[in-house]
């Protein structure tokens, strides 16, 4: 059923698009359908929990020992990925360089 409910939304909304479209023309058109954009994705946003984690978080008292920890953690881990990826795109470089001067 809400496959059905959602298919009939779809062509609800395909149609309000081709008769803001045919209305006003696609300048304004655009600017309110992104206007509607950002609000479906405030909603889903909100739905899907939001902020309520960090906000959890906050109120339940985590030390700022336990997030400066946590923060490091995440710091060596970026700086990691980041050596990492530049190293495999000096490699795909170097390879790409040797196929160019083959051709």
């Amino acid at each position: 059923m809400t496959g059905v409910v959602l298919l009939v939304a779809v062509i609800a909304v395909i149609a309000i698009i081709l008769s803001l479209v045919s209305a006003i023309g696609w300048g304004p058109a655009g600017f309110v359908i992104s206007l509607i954009s950002i609000a479906i994705s405030v909603l889903a946003y909100h739905r899907t929990g939001g902020t309520t984690e960090l906000i959890r978080k906050i109120e339940s008292g985590v030390s700022s020992e336990d997030l400066k920890k946590q923060m490091d953690t995440l710091t060596t881990m970026t700086d990691s990925l980041r050596e990492k990826t530049a190293d495999a795109l000096d490699r795909l470089e170097k390879v790409i360089r040797k196929t160019e001067k083959g051709a």
